[in-house]
């Protein structure tokens, strides 16, 4: 259950799951009980300004359980999981040095694998070979590519969604440069991560029905926020944001955006903000259920909470 590091090194706490899950109030209720500061791991949530599509906590919330690295950077700043883990590396060392352990909580799976095992060092793919892979998604699209990708890659192509454009294209790049797939690189680069002893905590609803009420409802909730609005707030008050940067292209924004461009009408927006991110969720559940030395917590029993908190209390007892 814990990763097999020496035993005389910190603490750190995983909490990671899909999104809709309960990582938060969970995070706030072991903040409670435990020395802990949190971290915030959630790719959408570091964007200034991303506040209601980000489903960031409110601001009573924040005030009682402050999150680091939550409103970092600004959304026309495209952020990355090689800058995660270099920012979050010396807030590690600072929370620790108040006699604090770092609780790291969110959704963004690359981040926390980025910052326990490591980045892989993977050569840069010409501008050619890109223009070449844009080219054929015009005409045979990004779902043809996937279904290649599946071919050469599957380990890779198991946790992408057919339109995942960034990381298909990224994931052929590779293959095509190298000539090994992008699981290949993963396998074979040398550690670099944490030295940290870590206790992972991963939420997997078992009521995948009840999951996907809670995002639809959740969705309808951020557009009666203004959702809409807060994205043409971001357009006017950033005038170097696209739709293509990072920031954007998170689930909900996304979506929201190409409604702003024309792209369909509202209640057509509506449907693919829900079905994207009901798409997230099972890609993040992907990950939570291959993760090494993991504890699964099902949200949807009795008592999960409170074995939540036991664990992290014998954990941090130590061995």
């Amino acid at each position: 259950m814990v990763s097999a590091r020496p035993l005389n090194v910190p603490p750190l706490l995983f909490l990671l799951g899909p999104t809709a899950s309960g990582k938060t109030a969970l995070a706030c209720r072991l903040a409670d009980d435990f020395p802990v500061e949190l971290v915030n791991v959630d790719s959408a949530s570091v964007y200034r300004g991303l506040d209601i599509g980000a489903a960031k906590p409110d601001a009573l919330t924040r005030a009682r359980y402050p999150h680091h690295l939550m409103d970092w950077v600004d959304p026309d700043d495209p952020y990355s999981a090689a800058r995660f883990v270099a920012d979050v590396t010396p807030l590690l060392a600072a929370i620790r040095a108040r006699g604090h352990v770092p609780l790291l909580v969110g959704g963004t799976m690359l981040y926390f694998q980025a910052l326990q095992q490591g980045l892989a060092v993977l050569p840069s793919a010409s501008p050619e070979l890109r223009s070449a892979l844009e080219a054929r998604a015009e005409q045979e699209g990004w779902p043809a590519l996937h279904a290649e990708l599946a071919r050469v890659d599957p380990v890779t192509a198991a946790r992408l969604a057919p339109l995942d454009r960034q990381r298909i294209q990224r994931a052929l790049e590779v293959w095509h440069v190298t000539g090994q797939p992008l699981s290949f690189w993963h396998q074979e680069q040398a550690h670099t991560g944490s030295p940290d002893r870590i206790l992972t905590l991963g939420l997997m609803p078992g009521q995948r029905a009840a999951l996907h009420e809670r995002i639809a409802h959740r969705f309808d909730q951020m557009l009666a926020q203004g959702l809409v609005e807060e994205v043409r707030q971001l357009r006017l008050r950033y005038p170097r944001l696209t739709g293509e940067m990072p920031a954007m292209r998170a689930v909900g924004y996304r979506q929201v955006w190409q409604f702003l461009e024309g792209e369909g009408s509202a209640s057509e927006m509506r449907l693919r903000g829900i079905i994207a991110t009901r798409q997230l969720a099972r890609r993040q559940l992907t990950w939570v259920r291959n993760w090494p030395a993991r504890v699964a917590l099902d949200p949807d029993q009795m008592g999960w909470e409170e074995t939540a908190r036991a664990l992290v209390e014998h954990f941090l007892k130590g061995p």
